[in-house]
């Protein structure tokens, strides 16, 4: 099978999928559409890919198209899932979905809660969460080849957040990603507290 992996390049991923006797072809670029429609892959899976995929493409790929989210979804739709969850208080978690012509709201194939403590850093809290959707999808996929994997709609409701919302919330990171979920949350109840923070929850 010639698999079209979009995202950043991740080396035991594209590993495994070679191990399964699959073609791998790779970019983190944004593709021009056209290009998409011509190379008929077999499938396309999107992996920490942030371009917006053609709709054009979804509907020629139907049920050949999927992404991999760290988010329990509906909840942490869209961009920075895993940041997003601690500041609204979300459920974590992992999520291998179908694509559509929505952001994040195609047919769930599989997912898994996560657990993650507060004394976790943002940095570890995401390798966490990447480890267990890498997990997640090694098992799954033998049977997404096969068409032979479970779906579901997703639940009503959710979270939806832009990549642009975040930045008001980068200065409670007093060491960088590597700051405690549990330090990065009290400087936010900190500013709120005091009164200068206009986006409190």
């Amino acid at each position: 099978m010639n698999i079209l992996l979009l995202g950043p390049y991740k080396k035991d991923f594209i590993l495994f999928l070679k191990v399964q006797g699959d073609n791998v072809f790779h970019t983190n670029e944004k593709i021009d559409s056209k290009v998409l429609l011509e190379s008929r892959y077999d499938f396309i899976i999107s992996y920490g890919y942030r371009h917006i995929i053609n709709k054009e493409v979804v509907q020629f790929y139907k049920d050949r198209i999927i992404n991999l989210h760290i988010s329990l979804l509906p909840w942490n739709r869209g961009a920075d899932p895993n940041i997003w969850s601690f500041i609204d208080n979300t459920p974590k978690g992992v999520s291998i979905h179908y694509i559509d012509e929505e952001i994040d709201t195609g047919d769930i194939i599989e997912q898994k809660e996560v657990n993650i403590q507060n004394d976790e850093t943002l940095a570890t809290s995401y390798q966490k969460l990447s480890y267990e959707i890498e997990n997640l999808f090694k098992v799954t996929w033998p049977l997404i080849k096969l068409g032979k994997n479970n779906r579901f709609n997703q639940t009503s409701g959710g979270t939806y957040h832009l990549s642009s919302e975040k930045k008001k919330y980068e200065k409670y990171l007093s060491n960088g990603w590597n700051t405690t979920v549990k330090d990065f949350l009290n400087g936010i109840k900190e500013d709120v507290e005091n009164g200068n923070n206009k986006f409190a929850q």
